[in-house]
This record gives structure tokens, C-alpha cells and sequence, in this order.
């Protein structure tokens, strides 16, 4: 059972993070800064060439620091094309950083020596920028990934313009006025069309404003050693490196993964049935709902492939404390993992139920929705060390375990890190992005949009595939990313052919 394990190019960095494996490469590994500059400058030229009109007019706008040095090895290459180029030094070409220099210099250099180039044009302050120039792109080059305050002065007025005109935008490594780490707007933030990411995939660019403000990321791969980034322990989420075990082929039903659900109470039944229908679509061997037996006969006639464990009296309809025997009996029928959460309810007596449950059982635990609810009812709640958990609360369901709210989507990465390490446990935090935390501290970000996924139902739905997917031999860790990543393929099918669709649960399963 390997865990998930994603290539260097999804890492993604923290500012310091990337600063130190830059530090790093040229230090130890003997790799200049120069090198490392024109490389990313390379890079983004590359993809560049390919969306360009030949021949058309950049409006450069560069700071002082290597993220204008970045900006100034593309528009080099860009006027070797026969692109017009206006660079704009929003605070003036004086005090450029070393390497930001050499590259001044040697675009002066190509501009003097050779006639075939495009046109290039020096404007060293905003003030002689005419804002009625003709262009037809811009490339953000003024402020990188160091901005630890507001955007002040002619900053603010050069993204206010960027942001007014209708042109497209190519931010380096991070949009101007974007934190970094936070993904906050500082003050204000250019809005790129695309950014080009160097080296690693920046923190800031999937968390808060990050998404809005960053347009399209593309990943430019830097001449950093592998073992430097390791230094990172978040990563981006992708159906290119998340890959399901091999099966082998069960001997009988119970050899192709068993799924306990323990779900369901009056007028909750249809979350249970989601998990379960959900779990069921996934090609496992069997699906158990145990449930109080009040509720069978409505799952007798909505679910006839699955196995039904009914609990208690006839007219039980919601778990109490006195079925934790009865349910542990159960358990131990058939190895298997074990969903709790999807429409519990929240009586007094079913809370008592699962802080018995979870105390006594020492296997594989999937805690969903009212499970969530009931853990998070226990003071300084633990995870017994023989047992594997994967939690999925919501953001208030994180919240509850917290005991206190979330600040903001920085607070709940840092958050989801802390809690899964500190309880040895798997954490799905839900929102947009998903953020997947595991026992070692680590992190995995989705980057699609998952704002569709917040109507009710979906989270029962994915509840049952986490659950599904554990059960056939993957890694928790795997088994979560492995849910996210096939609602995110159902729900680009479903939309490619009707974007204005309603998406239903029921389309997952």
C-alpha cells in the first residue's frame, strides 16, 4: 500500500521555501543566480512565443528587484522575434538588483547591435508613462514573492492601470501585490491572465485571492536539484501521479474490499444511502449499512445491493448507547473499513454512542458529517495508535474540532497541518481548495474548482468513494486524493456538454 508520493513539479513552496532552495543551488550546488534567471526568463518565453501575435507591442512593468530581472531576460528574446517592447521602470532603473542589472545591460547591448530586431523603448518612471499607449499585452515584472506589505505609490497606480485596460496579462512568478504565502491581495494585486511559476508552484498562488488574481499557473522547471526541494511538504494534487493500486483478482466478494456504513437516522436516511450507492459504484466487493433497524425498511426497498446490518429494536431509529456491543459485533463479521458520519443525527444518546465506538474500536475509521459532529463533542479527543483515521469535515465541522473559527483559507492549511500531525490522523478539509493533511505534516492542495461540490449530498457522496477506494488496498492519503481527482473527471464530462448544468450527487454515483 504506497502512499502518495508526487513528482518535483508539483511541489508547491512557501517564499522562504523558495528562497532557500535558490540560496541553495548556488551555493552548494554551484548554479548561478544569473543562470537561474535567464533559465525562468527562458521558460516563460517558450510558452510565450506560442500565444503571442508575432509582432505585437509588450508594455513591460518592472520594479528594481530579480522578478523584473525575470521580466527583462523575456523581453530580450521577445525583441530578438520582432516584438515592440516598452519596458516601464516604475521607480526608476537605478539600484537594480546585480543579476536585474546584467540584464538591463544586455538588452541595451542586443538593441544597439542589431537592426532586425523589434523595437525597444526605456521609460524609467511612471510619470513619463503615457497611459494612452497602444499595446497588446503586459508582462508584470514590478513585485515578487518577498511583498510583505500594502503596495504603495506608483506600484498601486501601475496594477490600478494594468487592471482597467483590457489587455492581457503575464504575471513572473507571482502577480504583483499577491502575498506570497497567504494568497492575500496586498492592498491591491494585478490580475493576471497567466502566471509563470519558477522553480516550484508558490503557496500563494492556490490559497485566499491566489485563484482570482493568478489566472492560469504554469509550472517553469529551474535547474534545482531534487533534494533541495524536498524542503517543501506541500504539494499540488494531480490525476498524472495519483494512481490506484493494482488489484488482484478476489477469490469471492469479501477479497475485493468490504465497506462498513455506519449511517443514517429518521429523516437522515438519504445520506447514508448516497455514502453507500457512492461506495457501490466504485467496484467494491461489498457495501454493509449498518443502521438502526427502524430505518431497514426504507433502505430495503432504495438499496437491494447492499447488505443491511439493522441495529437495535424496531422502533430504534437513531444509534444510542446501548447498540455499541451490537455494532462492534458486526464489525468484526468481515475485515473492512469503516464509514461513521452520514446522516447520525445529533441526539444526546448517539453522541455517547460514537465516543464508545471509536474508544473500543481499533481499526480503519472514515469520520464524515454528524460523526464529525459527535467527535468534535469530546473534549482533547484522541486517536487510539492501532487504528487509522481520515476525517472530512466542512469548514465548520473543521472549525468544531478547532474549537474556534477559521480565519481564512492560510489559517485553515496551517490548521488542517497542525491537527493531523498532532493526532496522527488524516485530514480532508473541504472548501476550495481542498486541503488534504497527513500524520508527517504535509499537504495536498487541489487546484480545480470545487465550489460545485458544496451542495448537500456531495459530501456523503465523496464520503463513500474515500471509503470505497481505502477498502481496495490504497493508502488513506491515496484513497482521498483518488476521490477528489474522480469527481473532478465526472464533473468536467458532465460539463463539457452542458456548462449550465445543475450538477446533482446522484451524477457521482
Amino acid at each position: 500500500m504506497g502512499k502518495l508520493t508526487a513528482p518535483p513539479s508539483f511541489y508547491i513552496s512557501t517564499s522562504k521555501e523558495s528562497q532557500d532552495i535558490d540560496a541553495l543551488t548556488i551555493s552548494d550546488f554551484g548554479i548561478g543566480s544569473f543562470t537561474l534567471m535567464e533559465v525562468a526568463g527562458y521558460s516563460a518565453v517558450r510558452d510565450l512565443l506560442a500565444r503571442l501575435k508575432p509582432a505585437s507591442h509588450g508594455l513591460f512593468f518592472c520594479g528594481k528587484g530579480n522578478n523584473a530581472g525575470d521580466a527583462l531576460v523575456v523581453a530580450r528574446y521577445l525583441v530578438q522575434h520582432g516584438f515592440s517592447i516598452t519596458l516601464v521602470f516604475i521607480s526608476g532603473d537605478g539600484d537594480l538588483s546585480e543579476d536585474t542589472h546584467k540584464n538591463y545591460v544586455l538588452l541595451q547591448r542586443v538593441n544597439e547591435a542589431d537592426s532586425a530586431t523589434g523595437n525597444l523603448a526605456f521609460i524609467t518612471s511612471w510619470q513619463d508613462f503615457d497611459p494612452h499607449t497602444d499595446a497588446d499585452f503586459i508582462v508584470d515584472g514590478m513585485l515578487g514573492t518577498g511583498l510583505d506589505s500594502d503596495v504603495r505609490g506608483d506600484y498601486n497606480n501601475a496594477i490600478a492601470w494594468s487592471n482597467e485596460s483590457s489587455l492581457p496579462v503575464y504575471a513572473m512568478d507571482i502577480p504583483t501585490g499577491l502575498h506570497g504565502d497567504s494568497g492575500k491581495v496586498m492592498g491591491n494585486s494585478i490580475t493576471a491572465d497567466l502566471t509563470y511559476s519558477f522553480g516550484t508552484l508558490k503557496q500563494g498562488l492556490y490559497l485566499n485571492d491566489g485563484p482570482g488574481k493568478a489566472g492560469e499557473i504554469i509550472y517553469c522547471e529551474l535547474p534545482f536539484p531534487n533534494h533541495l526541494k524536498e524542503i517543501c511538504s506541500a504539494y499540488l494534487l494531480d490525476e498524472s501521479y495519483v494512481q490506484a493500486e493494482p488489484g488482484s483478482a478476489p477469490r469471492h466478494k469479501y477479497e475485493a474490499g468490504v465497506l462498513y456504513v455506519i449511517a443514517g437516522s429518521e429523516g437522515l436516511t438519504g445520506a447514508a444511502m448516497l455514502a453507500a450507492q457512492s461506495a457501490w459504484a466504485e467496484g467494491i466487493g461489498a457495501v454493509i449499512l449498518v443502521c438502526p433497524h427502524g430505518n431497514l425498511q426504507i433502505y430495503e426497498k432504495a438499496l437491494p445491493q447492499i447488505i443491511k446490518k439493522p441495529i437495535g429494536k424496531r422502533n430504534d431509529y437513531f444509534f444510542k448507547s446501548n447498540h455499541t456491543e451490537e455494532v462492534l459485533n458486526v464489525l468484526g463479521e468481515k475485515k473492512g473499513k469503516v464509514l461513521v458520519g452520514p446522516g447520525l443525527g445529533r441526539d444526546s444518546s448517539t453522541v455517547t454512542f460514537i465516543r464508545n465506538l471509536l474508544e473500543r474500536y481499533e481499526g480503519d475509521v472514515l469520520l464524515d458529517a454528524d460523526g464529525l459532529w459527535c467527535l468534535s463533542r469530546q473534549d482533547n479527543w484522541q486517536k487510539s495508535d492501532a487504528s487509522t483515521w481520515i476525517l472530512t469535515p466542512h469548514p465548520g465541522e473543521l472549525s468544531n474540532l478547532l474549537g474556534r473559527a477559521i480565519e481564512d483559507d492560510f489559517d485553515r492549511l496551517q490548521s488542517v497541518r497542525k491537527l493531523s500531525s498532532e493526532k496522527n490522523t488524516f485530514i480532508l478539509s473541504k472548501g476550495f481548495p481542498v486541503i488534504l493533511g497527513t500524520p508527517a505534516g504535509e499537504a495536498y492542495l487541489t487546484s480545480y474548482n470545487t465550489h460545485k461540490f458544496s451542495r448537500a449530498g456531495f459530501g456523503d457522496v465523496l464520503a463513500g468513494k474515500i471509503g470505497a477506494y481505502w477498502s481496495q488496498n490504497n493508502s488513506p492519503d491515496k484513497s482521498s486524493a483518488l476521490a477528489l481527482l474522480k469527481g473532478k473527471h465526472i464533473l468536467e464530462n458532465l460539463l463539457e456538454t452542458d456548462s449550465s448544468r445543475i450538477v446533482e450527487p446522484k451524477d457521482f454515483i
